[in-house]
């Protein structure tokens, strides 16, 4: 019989989606096919992650970094993100899913932030799974933009100095109000986190995988949970002190 721990799930999984680009160089076939493919393990993935009952599920779309790529790929990239948008969300609504965006909109274009508003709003009231995706996203800005959130509301007197401690810079962050992430996963075989929710992977449990994102399905993600489960999460503390 499995203990409680194996017959749950993680919390909140995060993942960072990697390998679009050599799952289409692989094939002889342009990046944006990589992405195309890419947009259809998003969608297994978060039917995968409700069925398994994980609640909180966020995804790396677009970091702050990538914006330096080639014009021609960034174009693609938002052409295929504006066709999610507007053909996906509609289907999200109807299967309980809460969509949300965390990152710089600033840099996005105004119709991609009025359709992220729309799926936004009309998802609020989802509970099934809560579906948050990385946009114009880096962990070091989102960090200094909380402390410069907590350092505005100190200097107009709304906020003690003594009051900040961590609990209170997590309400700046802009995954305010989500667990944080227990489980990160990164797929293509590459081992590092890339700048992704620096602040609340702190005690995640890390696992890489070889499976190059277009390819990540359901088993995949078995998998990982299943390493997570055979792990002891101890938050710093000695073993058999908790």
């Amino acid at each position: 019989m499995q203990n409680a721990r194996e017959s749950s799930p993680p919390r909140h999984v995060a993942i960072i989606m990697d390998g679009n680009g050599r799952w289409a160089k692989a094939r002889g076939l342009p990046r944006i096919a990589g992405h195309r493919r890419g947009a259809e393990a998003v969608r297994r993935t978060v039917t995968a992650a409700a069925d398994l009952g994980i609640r909180y599920l966020t995804l790396f779309g677009f970091s702050s970094e990538n914006w330096k790529r080639p014009p021609s790929e960034i174009s693609d990239l938002m052409g295929l993100l504006r066709h999610y948008l507007r053909g996906e969300i509609a289907e999200l609504h109807r299967k309980g899913v809460r969509f949300r965006v965390i990152g710089d909109r600033a840099r996005l274009a105004p119709d991609i932030v009025t359709l992220i508003d729309n799926a936004e709003s009309l998802t609020r009231d989802n509970h099934r799974i809560d579906l948050a995706i990385a946009l114009s996203y880096g962990g070091r800005a989102e960090i200094a933009l909380a402390a410069r959130r907590i350092a505005e509301q100190a200097k107009a007197g709304r906020l003690a100095v003594e009051r900040i401690d961590e609990e209170c810079f997590g309400r700046f962050l802009l995954t305010d109000g989500m667990p944080d992430p227990d489980l990160l996963i990164r797929t293509s075989g590459e081992q590092r986190i890339s700048n992704f929710l620096l602040w609340q992977c702190a005690y995640a449990e890390l696992v890489f995988t070889n499976t190059l994102w277009p390819d990540f399905d359901k088993a995949d993600l078995e998998d990982a949970l299943r390493d997570f489960h055979g792990r002891e999460r101890r938050y710093g503390a000695s073993v058999g002190s908790r």
